[in-house]
């Protein structure tokens, strides 16, 4: 598939989406950015501002199979994977699938579940597998977890662990919507929700057809050079304690890939990587305690970083001097 394929794509996902999702074009292309990557979403936010119905919008326009799993306190790993369970007809045991085993599944509430649990999902976000009682079993093609998150500082929820926040390709925020945004919301949904009348946008097919198509997006080797050190700047930054991973480093490269073809180019420029270093690379980012007690987290760093950092071909911008 041509970038001008993608970009066709994209548009009427974007379109069906915005149907039910107001005002936040933005998010919705960035979790559209990482389903071209095979990647995965965490969007973390406050309760209602609608997390689960921009990850069930995303599901039906698509067409894909679609599970979701509640997260909570007393969930147990083998209610997300599934369980070997001994049938006495055949003497052996069976194997029942979890509701892991979907193209897409929403993981509602993330870090409500104890972190065994969580780790449940390290192997399966990796290498779209998962192994119980020693045998391994492949998930749907393609496979996508949209997570969603409430801040940590919400009662009876449990930080996500470092490998597992590296494991997501970006992580956004929707935030509050305007005041002209909650007045059509209010309006869409006077006699019901948009979202039960949604139709597929796009098959299955042509999503997998796409993510092969951003393959064919050109990335200039002084463009690769740019992604490579705004990732390591994280590792010697004087407020980071922990800097981004390789796994950043291919994050940002094929989430810039992605955007040009939303974009309809065959090529990365500049600005796709700075647009999309936040989303990237922030939740790779761990923060000193002394930044923590300054305000500064891990965003702000991020933002530093791509303000000072000089382009191909450009100059960083410099501090006026002191008097």
């Amino acid at each position: 598939m041509q970038p001008s394929s993608v970009q066709e794509l994209a548009g009427r996902v974007v379109t069906n989406v915005e149907r039910v999702i107001v005002g936040k074009r933005r998010e919705v292309e960035l979790v559209l950015v990482a389903l071209l990557c095979r990647g995965h979403v965490l969007i973390e936010d406050y309760p209602g501002v609608g997390k689960t119905v921009l990850a069930k919008a995303i599901s039906r326009t698509i067409g894909s199979s679609f599970k979701r799993i509640q997260f909570t306190p007393d969930l147990l790993p083998s209610d997300v994977t599934g369980v070997s369970i001994f049938n006495p007809q055949t003497s052996r045991f069976e194997f029942r699938p979890g509701p892991l085993f979907a193209q897409m599944v929403l993981a509602d509430e993330i870090n409500r579940a104890t972190p065994k649990t969580q780790s449940a999902l390290l192997e399966a976000m990796e290498e779209s597998q998962v192994t119980v009682d020693g045998v391994t079993h492949m998930l749907p093609d393609p496979f996508v977890v949209l997570a969603t998150e409430n801040p940590i500082d919400f009662e009876g929820t449990f930080p996500l662990p470092e490998a597992q926040l590296d494991r997501f390709l970006v992580r956004l925020s929707l935030g509050y919507p305007g005041r002209a945004g909650e007045l059509q919301m209010l309006e869409r949904q006077h006699r019901a929700h948009p979202l039960d009348s949604l139709t597929q946008a796009v098959g299955v097919d042509e999503l997998i057809a796409a993510q092969l198509g951003i393959k064919e997006v050109r990335v200039d080797s002084a463009i690769a050079g740019y992604i490579v050190s705004l990732v390591d700047a994280t590792r010697h930054h004087d407020e980071v304690q922990l800097g981004a991973s390789p796994r950043g480093s291919l994050a940002l490269y094929n989430a810039a890939r992605a955007l040009a073809a939303i974009q309809g180019r065959l090529f990365v420029i500049p600005d796709d990587v700075k647009v999309l270093a936040e989303p990237t690379l922030a939740h790779r980012v761990i923060v000193t305690p002394s930044a923590r007690i300054r305000n500064i987290d891990s965003r702000s760093v991020i933002h530093d970083i791509v303000r000072t950092l000089p382009v191909p071909g450009g100059r960083p911008e410099r501090s006026e001097p002191r008097a």
